[in-house]
């Protein structure tokens, strides 16, 4: 990683449960309007989706076409995490911040609109599948003095730390639903800390930006 004295450093944010809550908004508009139930216990979305009518699961393909329709009408519905937007907006007068989301990338206007609407103003960066490469090329582009990284998924802090090790990087998970129940990249040793509330994350991420770590 190129680290620049000069810059400033740089926060890069998951959105989807750790800025905007998006499971429980799905879970309502599937079962609202789609006929399908959702129950996830764990993190297995595969045996979470079932049928109203029938109780079958879906297939995988339909699942895809939950989630797509999902993005293309309701993320409107998704409401922020409690201190999220306040948080990050903070931290903003000391780094930049930007935000890297697993969407397909027509939808990045979208969601760069999306969070605007709640008060944050970032660039958005749209990646499909681990966010290390898509990491690692933002920071080549920002050169920070220092980087963090902050997602709700352990897969993703793994693939952060093999890509581009010198970034902090802070698991958050703000939806309670699944929080018990994905793997803790803390725990794994691929984070630095696991914290899942805003009001606890934004002191721990002012002592890592000014290099004195809660």
């Amino acid at each position: 990683m190129s680290l620049s004295p000069g810059k400033r450093p740089l926060i890069i944010s998951d959105c989807d449960e750790v800025i905007l809550y998006m499971v429980k908004h799905f879970k309502d508009w599937l079962e609202d309007s789609q006929g399908v139930d959702f129950n996830l216990e764990g993190q297995n979305f595969g045996e979470a989706l079932r049928w109203q009518e029938s109780g079958q699961l879906l297939e995988p393909s339909d699942i895809w076409k939950k989630l797509g329709g999902f993005f293309d009408t309701e993320m409107d519905s998704q409401l922020p995490i409690a201190g999220a937007v306040d948080a990050l907006n903070e931290l903003n007068e000391y780094a930049d911040v930007v935000v890297l989301t697993n969407l397909v990338d027509f939808r990045r206007d979208k969601r760069a609109e999306q969070l605007a609407a709640q008060g944050l103003h970032a660039k958005v960066y749209t990646n499909q599948g681990p966010k290390g490469p898509a990491l690692k090329k933002i920071v080549e582009e920002f050169k920070p003095s220092r980087a963090l990284f902050i997602d709700d998924l352990a897969q993703h802090h793994h693939s952060v730390m093999e890509t581009t090790p010198d970034v902090v990087r802070l698991h958050l998970c703000g939806e309670p639903m699944i929080a018990g129940a994905i793997d803790c990249a803390h725990k794994a040793g691929h984070a630095d800390a696991r914290i899942d509330r805003w009001s606890e994350a934004l002191p721990w991420l002012k002592g890592q930006l000014e290099g004195t770590p809660a």
